[in-house]
């Protein structure tokens, strides 16, 4: 869900770009936005691919169970569409068509992506929701819903 509806219920078109990178870097990695952690516990997947990216070690982030079977060039691409498409502010993300000219592009010129929204989590993980003590989670571990109208 991206930063915009999620925090203000404001859909906008480039809230499904949001979407399709998040989905990008989850197939890439071979893991969940929502259920991935990192050491320190600080970072959902967003956050951790994000480091990885600056510290030129987005590699290291690829599902062990594609093998060998990729080209880097196509996966650090890939990547760097992924967070193009996660960047926080929707004014930042590229439109869908230029994500699929980028994808179908042998050397497309892409501008360096920019802090992803919601990369950092506030809370330690807990795998036990009956446990979390995040305001987020009601007693019945449904989401909590704020009625104002739109």
């Amino acid at each position: 869900m991206s930063p915009e509806y999620a925090m203000d219920g404001n859909f906008s078109i480039k809230s499904d770009v949001f979407s399709f990178g998040v989905m990008a870097l989850e197939i890439i990695t071979g893991r969940k936005n929502k259920e991935f952690y990192s050491d320190n516990h600080e970072l959902n997947l967003l956050g951790n691919v994000w480091r990885h990216w600056q510290e030129g070690t987005a590699l290291t982030l690829i599902d062990p169970s594609i093998g060998n079977s990729y080209t880097e060039s196509e996966v650090v691409k890939c990547i760097h569409i992924g967070l193009l498409c996660v960047q926080e502010r929707a004014k930042d993300r590229p439109t869908i068509s230029s994500v699929v000219l980028m994808l179908n592009s042998e050397a497309p010129s892409m501008p360096k992506p920019k802090n992803p929204g919601f990369s950092v989590r506030k809370n330690h993980p807990n795998t036990d929701f009956s446990s979390m003590q995040d305001e987020s989670w009601s007693v019945n571990q449904v989401s909590i819903t704020i009625f104002d109208p739109r």
